[in-house]
């Protein structure tokens, strides 16, 4: 079994800034008015846990879910997601015992506008991939 225990945003779709939510046990909820970026964090969820279809991710390709600026704020040239869980080492396969920290898994995706993402787990770079439009 695991928990989720923290996603952290940055530069992805809405979230121009480095954004952190706790999310707690029990029930959590995401609250705000329309256009507040709520979908925005279900799909980051989904892409940092691997989502490689822009358009499930209502963008045309990948560099749409870079932020890409506002009349306030610049745009960026990456996106971060990462999802940190917290996991039963007894349910992981060998391959991935090697990643855990005190339990603590963190999967990290990265995109770079115009070039392409890579995953980490722990820090470690597990696997890159180039853009491809979509």
């Amino acid at each position: 079994m695991f928990t989720v225990n923290k996603l952290r945003i940055s530069g992805f779709k809405s979230f121009s800034e480095d954004t952190t939510i706790s999310i707690n046990s029990g029930l959590n909820g995401i609250i705000g008015p329309n256009g507040s970026g709520k979908s925005n964090v279900v799909e980051a969820i989904k892409w940092v846990m691997g989502e490689n279809s822009s358009k499930s991710l209502r963008g045309s390709g990948m560099n749409d879910l870079i932020f890409s600026g506002s009349a306030s704020k610049a745009s960026k040239n990456i996106a971060l997601v990462s999802l940190t869980l917290e996991v039963d080492k007894n349910i992981l396969e060998d391959n991935y015992k090697k990643f855990l920290k005190d339990n603590i898994i963190e999967v990290e995706r990265q995109a770079i506008r115009d070039s392409g993402s890579t995953y980490k787990i722990n820090g470690k770079e597990v696997r890159s991939e180039e853009h491809t439009s979509e």
